[in-house]
């Protein structure tokens, strides 16, 4: 459940890249700008988890949590929305650095991983 809002719960390898076709030869040459690693513990919404920690720092509770997972309108119903609040409460999340989208399909933004690569504990340029 916690996984779900609070990490992706696995690590990525995010390849930003230039691709090129040549309608000639029908091929495609790929040029890779950026390789990035992330962390499991760093692959969650930048948004949602300093949000949660921002509250979690000025003594919210409960129904605050609850109130912000609404205004997030993150895809729980009211149990899982209970369920995931008491967790937070107790285990707070570490802040993510992607940017999900959960507009018609999830997206998943990455520049801001791509400017801390290297500058904060489980994000790394290779």
């Amino acid at each position: 459940m916690k996984k779900k809002v609070t990490t992706l719960n696995q690590d990525w390898t995010v390849f930003i890249y230039e691709k090129t076709d040549d309608d000639d030869t029908r091929t495609g040459r790929l040029n890779i700008l950026h390789t990035v690693f992330v962390d499991r513990s760093r692959a969650a919404d930048f948004q949602t988890t300093s949000g949660l920690l921002r509250i979690i720092q000025n003594d919210g509770n409960l129904d605050d949590i609850l109130a912000f997972f609404s205004e997030r309108m993150l895809p729980l119903d009211e149990i899982q929305a209970q369920t995931l609040a008491k967790e937070v409460l107790a285990n707070p999340p570490g802040i993510g650095y992607f940017t999900i989208s959960n507009a018609l399909q999830w997206r998943l933004q990455y520049s801001r991983v791509i400017q801390q690569a290297g500058t904060i504990s489980g994000i790394e340029a290779l």
